[in-house]
């Protein structure tokens, strides 16, 4: 009855009595909890506090360096372009490659498209450089707790350090915007899933790679094949699953270069198959065999002392090694720009993954070598960012933007909003958020109302004849200049 006093003996464990002892125990307050209870939480989460500490430093050294006008390519700006069309639902069009290029015909990124509707709230390129930040920094939430649920917290934590530190994604960070930074998350997580003999989450974490790049069909493909290797005698049902998804990635590569990116092609092809070899598919593998050799060495050896050789996870870094070092161009062989950030999450997860391999080894010196070598590649990764972008952050003229920064932008700032403008690399991301900007000498068909050029290399004496030149039909002005910007305006 509601409300009557009920008959029944209080027990121990009973809800009103839990402990047995006749009343409740005491909460203890947050403040009063032990050390070793507030270890434990910020062991947990590791992962998220390395990614937040991460992309600040990602954005600090991206953003800043777009405040000292030191774009060191004209990317950042291109996909600024194709970026705003998408925020304003129109065709990526991107002017820098050619008056009218759609994108799609140059790379296949529709992945970018997700950034629309942020760029549509604040567009900048400021916008696409902390995007990208985030998106590396991420990739440091699997790489750490896969490493941690197989080695260990503090071999766990060492290797989310070296992977946030590695050279790969720090040249990526320096290199303005890429599409990739949507890969190296992707990558990470696939790869985390795979050691968890996740098998189908693995698949799915990699299958979107085809929207990110057309070569990256190819990793997804390879990415399958080692969940085929691993699942085989595990859980044989994945099998046709991990089979089917290899081919379909790398029929995903086929289409997107033979038929996809031609449609969008203004001429009908994909550009860069002038980038292989003349004498044949392999015959630019051996040229710059001693550059080649020093990418490896520096993808393997600092990294994971060249244990990531004894896992099958290496197998997912050979499609985008096998273009890079196939092509004739020698810009993709090296260790700048951002072509090793792909990289990096495949190169150390391949160590966490030797690692616990070898730790199962009859062999005592191959288990001591694999349970110090996290800690190894952590201080690796410290060492040599002493000489790599990151340092910078050190300094106090990274956050420092000089009087003639200031009064090129005044310059800049003369270009009236929806302007045609022809530009080189150092004006060209301060116009493409509002103007449709060209890049200097193919505008041919479209004859632009100014001229912004960065002239300090001295490539040219004459600013004023070389755009009359290039327009022979118009007559172009010294608008006004700015520690070696010039500003020309048609008359």
């Amino acid at each position: 009855m509601s409300g009557a006093q009920s008959d029944a003996p209080v027990v121990e464990g009973d809800v009103d009595d839990p402990v047995g002892r006749g009343a409740p125990e005491p909460i203890t307050p947050r403040d009063q909890r032990s050390a070793p209870d507030i270890r434990e939480r910020l062991w947990d989460r590791a992962p998220y506090l390395l990614t937040a500490a991460f992309f600040v430093a990602y954005a600090l050294v991206s953003v800043c360096r777009y405040r000292r006008m030191e774009s060191r390519s004209w990317d950042l700006g291109i996909f600024e372009q194709a970026i705003r069309a998408y925020a304003h639902l129109q065709v990526p069009v991107a002017d820098l490659k050619g008056p009218g290029a759609n994108i799609l015909g140059d790379h296949f990124s529709p992945v970018t498209a997700l950034l629309a509707p942020v760029y549509r709230l604040f567009p900048s390129p400021v916008t696409l450089l902390v995007a990208q930040a985030l998106l590396f920094a991420v990739a440091t939430i699997p790489v750490t707790r896969a490493a941690t649920r197989l080695l260990g917290r503090a071999s766990g934590l060492a290797v989310g350090v070296a992977h946030g530190l590695s050279w790969g994604i720090q040249q990526a960070v320096d290199f303005d915007f890429h599409e990739i930074c949507f890969a190296v998350p992707l990558i990470a997580f696939a790869l985390e899933a795979l050691l968890r003999q996740r098998w189908r989450a693995a698949l799915l974490w990699a299958l979107p790679l085809v929207l990110v790049k057309e070569d990256l069909g190819a990793t997804v493909a390879a990415i399958a094949v080692v969940v085929a290797i691993r699942c085989r005698r595990t859980d044989p049902r994945s099998l046709p699953y991990a089979l089917g998804v290899a081919a379909f990635g790398a029929v995903a590569t086929l289409v997107t270069l033979t038929l996809v990116i031609p449609a969008f092609n203004s001429v009908g092809s994909y550009d860069y198959w002038n980038k292989v070899g003349e004498g044949g598919a392999t015959a630019g593998l051996f040229d710059g065999l001693d550059t080649k050799l020093r990418t490896l060495l520096w993808l393997l050896l600092p990294t994971t002392g060249l244990l990531a050789l004894r896992s099958p996870l290496l197998l997912v870094a050979l499609p985008t090694l096998g273009w890079r070092f196939l092509s004739a161009d020698e810009h993709y062989w090296g260790t700048d720009w951002h072509y090793n950030a792909v990289l990096m999450p495949v190169v150390a997860l391949a160590l966490v993954d030797a690692v616990d391999i070898l730790r199962r080894s009859g062999r005592p010196w191959l288990r001591t070598c694999a349970d110090r070598l996290p800690a190894c590649a952590a201080t690796a990764a410290l060492a040599l960012t002493t000489s790599l972008p990151l340092a910078g952050l050190t300094e106090s003229a990274t956050y420092e933007k000089s009087p003639q920064v200031t009064a090129r932008e005044r310059l800049l700032d003369r270009v009236p909003d929806g302007a045609t403008v022809e530009a080189n690399i150092g004006p060209i991301s301060r116009l493409t958020s509002r103007a449709r900007v060209f890049w200097v000498g193919t505008a041919r068909p479209v004859v632009p109302d100014y001229f912004a050029l960065d002239v300090r290399s001295g490539w040219t004496k004459d600013p004023i004849g070389y755009a009359n030149k290039l327009h022979p039909g118009a007559r172009y002005v010294l608008e006004d200049d700015a520690h070696g910007f010039v500003l020309l305006r048609k008359e």
